[in-house]
């Protein structure tokens, strides 16, 4: 996994602590609002919020960052459920972009992902044209 772009947020000063650990006592109910529209997290998002916001309610610093996971070509392989052998020359190929960690390739989760969904794009086509 690669960490991308931390950002470091400064603990609260208190009375905003203490207020917002007060909001936040028995309470995973969070509601967020972009530009005006309310919007339902999944369950693993609104955990990792209510997280956030506890510890920056007990006035701690916070570090938030993402990960992006990369795979090695056996495991991108078996998620995709083709060979190793085929997977290998797709990337020769370009087909799947690969990064190299030494002589090892390695495959962005995000970028097997986005080649399934274009394989099952593709072969409903091609079901909706035989029909």
């Amino acid at each position: 996994m690669a960490l991308i772009a931390p950002r470091v947020t400064p603990g609260l000063p208190a009375d905003d602590a203490r207020n917002l650990a007060r909001s936040l006592q028995d309470s995973n109910d969070i509601t967020v609002f972009v530009d005006g529209t309310v919007h339902r997290l999944p369950d693993e998002a609104r955990d990792a919020v209510v997280d956030l916001l506890g510890r920056l309610g007990r006035g701690e610093a916070v570090t938030v960052s993402s990960v992006e996971e990369m795979l090695t070509t056996s495991r991108a392989a078996e998620l995709a459920g083709i060979s190793h052998t085929y997977l290998r020359n797709m990337t020769d190929r370009g087909e799947i972009p690969v990064e190299y960690r030494g002589t090892h390739r390695r495959i962005r989760l995000a970028d097997i992902m986005a080649w399934l969904e274009t394989q099952k794009k593709t072969a409903a086509a091609e079901e909706e044209s035989n029909k």
